[in-house]
């Protein structure tokens, strides 16, 4: 099976003050081994000899107006090794109109999607938007309706208090494929928590334009877990279908508590009671349609 990893990053340092600068507490934990260039040629090496033979750049958190600049050192990066297939890049959904940003942005011929994080939390380390209802703003549904005349998608980042607001998103933007990213980042892995996940994952996975990334298992358990990795993948897969769900391997964030083989390997085992086709689904062939990349 050849794979498409769905969902990964490279950078060089000096472009993000958030790597560069003091270190903060993160969702991801300490990040000292990770603070520095992680470049295409590091990328291409971890990947080597896994299946996989194609990738999505997600934006990587450069300060919000430098975001062609990033998409274009990610199309320079395509033009000097072939990867990455697919670029999602940033533009800000609260902004009165998001096409001028979107009209600068389409230039570049590999744009795929638009992801901006929505995720909100109680736990001040886990938050990143401004507040927990960014989905629900009337400006912000408006621009991300406007994705689907540019045959973009969005890479939708939210925690599960927050998926009601994600459905009243999803709706309101019916010809729009939303992106979930990491499978609604379950942080809480109590029983409680797992159960109130569920429940929220149930009411998005309702809305047909949504789709699920089976990445960054890794992010609140700071370990390469396989035993959740299967449970999320077993759940996951139960709710949308694999030919609604999608693999990313979000190096090199993981790549603080594993290597990329045995990250791999731990989605395959957890996948390797589903049927062939199913497997086919997750790990190559619902990235490629969404993300346009055959």
């Amino acid at each position: 099976m050849t794979i498409v990893d769905a969902h990964f990053h490279v950078w060089r340092q000096d472009d993000l003050p958030w790597l560069k600068g003091p270190m903060q507490p993160r969702i991801f934990g300490p990040y000292e081994p990770i603070r520095r260039d992680y470049p295409m040629s590091e990328y291409l090496d971890d990947i080597a000899g896994t299946g996989v033979t194609k990738s999505v750049y997600v934006q990587a958190n450069w300060p919000t107006d430098r975001a062609e600049d990033e998409a274009a050192w990610i199309e320079s990066l395509i033009a000097e090794t072939g990867w990455p297939h697919g670029l999602v890049a940033y533009a800000d959904m609260g902004a009165e109109d998001v096409r001028p940003a979107l009209d600068r942005l389409a230039r570049f011929p590999h744009l795929r999607g638009i992801r901006q994080q929505f995720h909100w939390h109680q736990n001040p380390t886990y938050r990143f938007a401004p507040h927990a209802d960014l989905c629900r703003d009337a400006t912000v549904q408006k621009n991300v309706a406007r994705l689907a005349d540019y045959g973009l998608v969005f890479d939708l980042q939210v925690f599960d208090a927050q998926m009601d607001g994600a459905c009243a998103l999803a709706r309101a933007c019916p010809d729009v494929t939303f992106v979930l990213q990491h499978a609604g980042m379950l942080e809480d892995t109590s029983d409680a928590g797992r159960a109130k996940w569920r429940t929220a994952m149930e009411g998005l996975a309702k809305c047909p334009n949504v789709v699920s990334k089976l990445s960054g298992f890794g992010t609140f358990q700071h370990r390469l877990d396989p035993d959740l990795i299967a449970w999320l993948t077993t759940e996951t897969v139960g709710m949308f279908g694999a030919d609604r769900c999608l693999w990313g391997s979000n190096f090199p964030i993981e790549k603080l508590w594993t290597d990329y083989t045995a990250l791999i390997e731990a989605h395959r085992r957890a996948a390797g009671g589903l049927s062939a086709a199913e497997q086919q689904a997750i790990f190559h062939d619902t990235a490629t349609r969404v993300y346009r990349l055959a």
